[in-house]
């Protein structure tokens, strides 16, 4: 029953789906995002820096020699450019500096490799972090011998150190995603792959702060159309993926 429910949810949402579907596969996907206390944007100060960190997700083939605030070229061409772009043009007020320092191919530890340049040298008051498939993925393809063990050691030994050279900060941590019937996301991800989805969570969980279930989300968007419509290789986002990726990121924080 639930297999033909989601064919027929797909087949109808094929040519249909735009904008309008984003706040829908939000709602079903977040419905408990609202927190008791107030939203990590509305406690910033002015002038406050925002960073965005991770692998290719994040990189999204920006320009990495520059490497500027509020630059569209030094953000590339993903969900961390739109969100950045919505911040800037909602909160002129706030005068926000927002970078994107996200590298391709980085796993965790290559994120501790380069932290005090490209996390403690510009002070966040917010680190967006998502992290982690290639943790997994480099595994599948012998380029990694890591485990979920590891991943979680290095990730909670990266976000202690933050925490104390940066008591205030506010953090985001991003799920991992993978999504199947892709051209890279198969069998063979599963269920190991989960392993990390959780660690990730919990991490959050311990470290307070805002999680986004990217996985739950875009396990809803493929009920309204295909997962290649939203990400051609299970990994990287399309224009529609970044899209929703961003709304997402913009709903956790607000």
């Amino acid at each position: 029953m639930e297999i033909n429910r989601r064919n027929f949810l797909r087949s109808a949402a094929i040519g249909t789906v735009g904008m309008a579907a984003i706040p829908e596969i939000l709602s079903a996907s977040m419905p408990t995002i609202k927190k008791k206390q107030k939203g990590i944007l509305s406690s910033l100060k002015t002038g406050a820096v925002i960073l965005f960190q991770g692998d290719s997700i994040t990189d999204a083939g920006r320009e990495r020699m520059k490497q500027q605030s509020n630059l569209a070229g030094s953000f590339g061409a993903g969900y961390a450019f739109l969100a950045a772009s919505r911040l800037l043009c909602e909160n002129p007020e706030k005068d926000f500096s927002i970078f994107n320092r996200g590298i391709s191919g980085n796993k965790v530890y290559q994120l501790a490799e380069r932290w005090q340049r490209d996390c403690f040298d510009l002070n966040p008051a917010v680190l967006s972090i998502l992290i982690g498939v290639n943790d997994f993925w480099h595994k599948l393809d012998g380029k990694y011998d890591g485990t979920v063990e590891k991943y979680e050691q290095d990730y909670k030994q990266l976000l202690t150190l933050t925490r104390k050279m940066l008591p205030e900060i506010k953090l985001v941590i991003g799920e991992p995603f993978a999504v199947p019937e892709t051209s890279a996301v198969n069998e063979k991800w599963f269920p190991d792959f989960d392993g990390y989805r959780a660690v990730a969570k919990k991490l959050a969980e311990e470290f307070e702060a805002e999680f986004i279930p990217y996985q739950t989300i875009f396990n809803e968007a493929v009920l309204r159309a295909p997962a290649k419509y939203w990400t051609g290789d299970g990994v990287h986002p399309s224009m529609a993926g970044c899209a929703l990726m961003a709304e997402a990121w913009l709903k956790a924080v607000k």
